[in-house]
C-alpha cells in the first residue's frame, strides 16, 4: 500500500486512503490535488520524465501498476488504426503476423523503445490504408449498434418474462386461496360427508399443481442477444480447414568434435560414477539424478578435445 503514492506530495494510500491517483500517457502517477495545481492552465510536463502533458487526459489510475494503464490508453489508440479483422486477410499466417506487428507496437510504445520509428510506421500504415480504416470503422459502430438494440430487446424480453410470472404467481395464489374457500363453503352448507368433499378437494388441489407445472414448464422467452429467434434453425457455414505442413520431430545432433560420449545409462556400468555424490531423495524430486550431473560434465569434458589436440582445423 506504501508503494501508491504520489511522487510529487508523497502522499501515500495508506495514510490517505480517499487519496485518488491519476495518470496519464507517459504512464507516470499524480494525485488529484497535484494535477489540479500544477495543470490549472491546462497543460503543463510531467513531473517525473518532462514530457508535455494536458489535464484533459489525465484519468483515474485503475491499475495497482500505472504501466498496465498505460498500455490500456495506448492499446486503444493503436487498435482505432489497426483494426483490420481475420477476413481482411487471404490467410490466416498473415493475419497472425499483422497481430504480431499490432503487439510490438504496443510493446515499443508501453516501453518507450523506438518511439519515433514506431510512430512513422504508425503514421505510413494509415495513410497507405486510410480507406480501409474508416470502412471498418463504420462496419464496427454498425456492429456495436446492432448489438446494444439485441441487448436491449433482450433486457425488455427478461423484463416482461418477470412481470408475467408474478402475474402467474399472483394468479396460483388467489386460485389456490378460492378453493381452500369453496373447501370451507362447501363443508359448511353441503351434507355430503366430510371425507368425500376433502378427497374431491385433494383431487382439485392435484391438479391445479400440475398445471401450475406446466405453465413453468413453457418457455416465453422470443429471442436470443445473438438476435435468433428461439426454436429457428440457423445454417452454420462449416469453418475453413487450413492444411499445413505437420511439424516432424528430429532428434538434435550435438557435434562435440572430441570422443564418443557414453550414454546415461553406460555411465554406472563404466566406472563414471564411482567418484560422483548419489542423489538424495528431495534431489529426485526435482528430477534430478547423479547420472545426469555427470553426463553433462563428461560432455563438456569431451567437447572440442579432437580440434584441441590436432590443432587448428578448417
Amino acid at each position: 500500500m506504501d508503494d501508491q503514492g504520489c511522487p510529487r506530495c508523497k502522499t501515500t494510500k495508506y495514510r490517505n486512503p480517499s487519496m485518488k491517483l491519476m495518470v496519464n500517457v507517459c504512464g507516470h502517477t499524480l494525485c488529484e490535488s497535484c494535477v489540479d495545481m500544477l495543470f490549472v492552465r491546462g497543460s503543463g510536463n510531467c513531473v517525473q520524465c518532462d514530457t508535455p502533458l494536458r489535464k484533459s487526459n489525465f484519468r483515474v489510475q485503475l491499475f495497482e501498476d500505472p504501466r498496465v494503464d498505460k498500455e490500456v490508453e495506448i492499446r486503444k489508440k493503436v487498435l482505432k488504426i489497426y483494426n483490420k479483422r481475420d477476413f481482411d486477410f487471404p490467410s490466416l499466417r498473415e493475419y497472425n503476423d499483422y497481430l504480431e506487428q499490432v503487439e510490438e507496437i504496443v510493446f515499443n510504445l508501453t516501453n518507450n523503445l523506438e518511439v519515433e520509428r514506431t510512430k512513422q510506421i504508425m503514421e505510413a500504415y494509415q495513410r497507405e490504408n486510410r480507406d480501409v480504416i474508416q470502412k471498418n470503422k463504420a462496419k464496427l459502430t454498425r456492429e456495436q449498434e446492432e448489438l446494444e438494440e439485441l441487448l436491449l430487446l433482450e433486457q425488455q424480453d427478461n423484463d416482461q418474462r418477470r412481470l408475467d410470472t408474478l402475474q402467474e404467481e399472483q394468479r396460483q395464489l388467489q386460485a389456490k386461496r378460492m378453493s381452500k374457500q369453496t373447501l370451507l363453503d362447501e363443508l359448511e352448507r353441503s351434507h355430503v360427508p366430510a371425507t368425500i368433499l376433502l378427497a374431491q378437494h385433494k383431487d382439485r388441489a392435484a391438479q391445479l399443481e400440475m398445471q401450475i407445472e406446466k405453465q413453468k414448464q413453457v418457455v416465453k422467452s422470443t429471442i436470443f442477444s445473438t438476435g435468433i429467434p428461439v426454436g429457428q434453425s440457423v445454417l452454420l457455414q462449416p469453418i475453413t480447414r487450413i492444411t499445413e505442413v505437420l511439424y516432424c520431430y528430429k532428434p538434435i545432433e550435438i557435434h562435440t568434435y572430441g570422443p564418443p560420449v557414453p550414454e546415461l545409462d553406460q555411465l554406472g556400468r563404466l566406472g563414471y560414477l564411482n567418484h560422483v555424490r548419489a542423489a538424495q531423495h528431495q534431489d529426485m524430486a526435482g528430477g534430478y539424478s547423479s547420472g545426469l550431473a555427470c553426463h553433462r560434465a563428461i560432455q563438456d569434458a569431451f567437447s572440442g578435445l579432437f580440434s584441441t589436440l590436432g590443432g587448428p582445423t578448417l
